[in-house]
């Protein structure tokens, strides 16, 4: 499946509009007392990890519409409450040739 946060693919052609899709994820935050650089490396790790979730459920959710790509795709990540990090992907499900 083709994922991309334009509006269009080079090379290929939206032959069909699908509809709108997304994929959330929480993940808990780690609460630090200092900052030290394995702090910042935990941190990656846990908003990689809730992106890579996101993302998966974008892609199950336009393969169910029958999509093969997904375009002009947005991310948000937010903090929530303090504890967790809440992401967001949305795109356009199409079928592309």
């Amino acid at each position: 499946m083709i994922l991309t946060t334009t509006n269009s693919i080079e090379g290929f052609k939206i032959i069909e509009y699908k509809g709108i899709v997304t994929g959330t994820s929480f993940e808990l935050k780690t609460k630090f007392s200092f900052k030290t650089e394995k702090n910042k490396e935990i941190t990656h790790d846990v908003i990689s990890e809730a992106k890579e979730i996101a993302f998966k459920e974008l892609q199950t959710n336009a393969a169910n519409l029958k999509a093969n790509a997904v375009v002009g795709i947005s991310l948000d990540i937010e903090t929530v409450n303090g504890s967790y990090f809440f992401v967001s992907v949305t795109g356009t499900a199409v079928n592309v040739a």
